[in-house]
């Protein structure tokens, strides 16, 4: 069994990663469309059209990762290697240069597929470190528990600190809006940096692939996972559950601009704005992960993981009707805090399942594919988050949202505004129910899957 310190060091990882990931899916799209001057439609086209380069870039880095070679290990170095560029690739995407309004597109082109590329780089071979720290496959959702308490730890501190950061670069150090939300991400990335490099430094890769087949081969590696029927299960999965996630994260901060405004006091001078809300959630998110090993223990993950997404969708469908004033307020934080526990417990059994996946793929095809196949989470989380970053956009440019400042929001806008955090995001959760109720993959099954491969490892 791993030391403590190991799965914190391994938490560490995914807490830099959600830290600008968060940030990215909540208010990359404000950023856009309210600070950097990108129609509604070009920024919802920009970051559904960048999606190209990352189906492509994730499975390669996969595919790089699983044949890398090195004293450090084959995923862990990269962690080291890409720590700085990481931040580097956040600042470039969060500058705004004094240009042309093409110039600029061309510029938040580059350097979204920049930061999304080093993103990939790093993250690709972190999430396919679980299939080699451990074979246990009750050990790898500890594991995964930790990965998932420090992320939404990470998202906490992000999401808590953003607004702030903003507020005291533009007020006190005199900074215009897009330079001030330029050097809170700078704050922010420096502090990933140091995490990835600690979780470097506090990490082992301990689990040697069981010999792979002769006349193994690139292509040989991708038709077995197309021909994986669990690996696409949780790709509709993944897609879904984050989709769900990227809709209500990255409405908010429109959502409470215009919806809700300032007249929503929580009983006294507390105001719930959006960084208070989102950084409740990421709390709350934390509460659902440390639920996630006990309930699955009893329950299993996949029964585990279902109930939480039926029950996010009905608790998501209820944001719908909420009232005005401070009754208003406080229903919104209570339903925010039930939803995001449940959709806390989901994550780490996702990520324990995917190496499952790869035993599973391990076991069927005498191959290790552990990076290919965790890729797929990579490239999940990037089209979940895309694909609902766009549809806000496009939704409200149809419902006629006005990004102008001060503008006032017509009643179709408000009413985009209030699915977009109800009914649509409850719609995606169902989705992901539905491919979850299909994967065959329970402990009953794996128990067998994990003797096999021990043998084959000794």
């Amino acid at each position: 069994m791993a030391a403590l310190s190991e799965k914190i060091g391994y938490g560490l990882g995914d807490m830099s990663s959600s830290m600008f990931w968060k940030i990215f899916s909540y208010y990359l799209p404000f950023f856009y469309s309210n600070v950097f001057g990108l129609s509604l439609e070009h920024a919802a086209l920009l970051l559904l059209v960048t999606k190209l380069w990352d189906a492509v870039s994730d499975p390669v880095m996969g595919i790089v990762a699983d044949r890398t070679r090195s004293r450090r290990g084959r995923y862990r170095p990269y962690l080291l290697w890409f720590a700085v560029p990481f931040a580097a690739a956040g600042v470039l995407t969060f500058t705004t240069p004094a240009w042309s309004e093409g110039a600029k597109l061309v510029w938040a082109y580059a350097t979204y597929i920049a930061m999304m590329t080093v993103y990939t780089v790093v993250n690709v071979p972190y999430g396919a470190m679980l299939g080699v720290v451990t074979d246990d496959s009750r050990e790898r959702t500890v594991f995964s528990s930790y990965r998932m308490f420090f992320a939404y730890g990470g998202s906490f501190v992000a999401l808590a600190l953003f607004e702030p950061l903003c507020r005291f670069f533009r007020d006190n150090m005199g900074q215009t809006e897009p330079a001030a939300w330029r050097s809170t991400i700078l704050v922010l990335g420096t502090l990933c940096a140091l995490l990835f490099i600690a979780c470097y430094a506090l990490t082992r890769e301990r689990v040697k692939p069981a010999a792979n087949a002769p006349g193994g081969s690139v292509l040989r590696d991708v038709k077995a996972l197309l021909t994986n029927g669990p690996w696409w299960i949780l790709l509709g999965a993944a897609i879904a559950a984050l989709l769900f996630n990227s809709l209500r994260g990255g409405t908010a901060a429109y959502y409470f601009k215009d919806f809700i405004g300032t007249d929503n006091a929580l009983g006294g001078s507390w105001r719930l704005t959006a960084g208070l809300f989102l950084a409740a959630g990421e709390a709350a998110n934390m509460a659902g992960t440390v639920l996630a090993v006990p309930v699955s223990r009893r329950l299993g993950k996949k029964a585990t993981y279902l109930w939480a997404m039926i029950g996010s969708a009905l608790l998501s469908a209820a944001f719908c009707y909420a009232p005005h004033g401070t009754a208003g307020a406080w229903y919104l934080l209570g339903l925010q805090i039930v939803i995001s526990a449940l959709a806390g417990m989901t994550f780490p059994l996702l990520w324990s399942m995917y190496a499952d996946v790869a035993d599973y793929s391990e076991r069927k095809h005498g191959r290790s594919s552990t990076g290919l196949i965790f890729s797929s989470s990579s490239m999940a989380q990037k089209f979940g988050g895309a694909f609902g970053s766009a549809l806000i956009l496009w939704l409200l440019a149809a419902y006629g949202y006005d990004t102008q400042g001060g503008a006032f929001q017509t009643p179709e806008a408000l009413t985009g505004l209030r699915m977009l955090m109800s009914w649509i995001p409850a719609a995606a959760c169902m989705l992901a129910a539905l491919a979850v109720a299909c994967y065959p993959l329970t402990e009953r099954r794996m128990e067998p899957i994990a003797r096999e491969l021990e043998r084959r490892r000794r």
